[in-house]
């Protein structure tokens, strides 16, 4: 399948929220990435339902939303009527895992769950089942601007083996540090959905550069 960009929407500027979302709209981005943070799980508090639902009122690609906080089920359906087409949500934060990313398909969106630079991809075999997307952490949560984790390529070629080997239809979508100079050998390593934030959005056309990353690769 052709590779997907998701622009994250954590390194837009906020006093022109709407200028931005308009700009992606435009632009030959597939989703638009939303990182809901708390300030528990991760050091930093971004934005909560009416961000997104002012969002969702202007915003023509699906939301990718990506939930980094405590006890996200208490929240599934109100992201839902918020607008979120696809919800990711943390391995370290769910003990109850299965149960979370089977509601979130019943509501009717996409399930993702993501994992930090620590935790290793074999602790999702038995999960790939019940989801449609693996969301790899390329940096530690929680800002942005971070560089990129070289050891990502391991976990990815690894969770890549993992999907094909059992024939699932997962995605793998990489998040943090990412711009052009990796794009190509994420892709290649077997990446199906970019999220970009600060490489976007600090460069001097968003719009070209979000060109320049759907099409890094050759698709045969």
């Amino acid at each position: 399948m052709l590779h997907l960009v998701s622009p994250s929407l954590l390194a837009a500027d906020f006093a022109n929220l709407e200028k931005d979302v308009l700009m992606v709209n435009k632009s030959q981005a597939d989703w638009l990435h939303l990182d809901i943070m708390d300030g528990v799980f991760v050091p930093n508090i971004s934005f909560g339902f009416p961000i997104i639902e002012s969002v969702k009122k202007i915003v023509e690609k699906p939301l990718d939303v990506h939930l980094m906080i405590v006890d996200p089920d208490r929240y599934l359906s109100r992201f839902c009527d918020a607008g979120a087409n696809i919800l990711t949500v943390q391995y370290e934060a769910c003990p109850h895992l299965q149960r979370t990313v089977t509601e979130i398909r019943n509501l009717g969106m996409k399930a993702g769950v993501a994992i930090n630079p620590h935790t290793p991809v074999s602790l999702l075999k038995n999960i790939l089942p019940f989801i449609d997307m693996v969301l790899i952490m390329t940096v530690n949560p929680g800002f942005g601007g971070q560089s990129f984790i070289n050891e990502s390529y391991n976990k990815i070629s690894e969770l890549r083996k993992m999907i094909d080997t059992g024939d699932y239809d997962v995605m793998i979508e990489v998040d943090g540090g990412i711009n052009i100079k990796n794009a190509t050998p994420l892709i290649e390593s077997g990446v199906n959905v970019l999220v970009a934030g600060n490489s976007v959005f600090s460069s001097d056309d968003p719009e070209v550069t979000i060109m320049r990353l759907k099409n890094c690769v050759k698709q045969s």
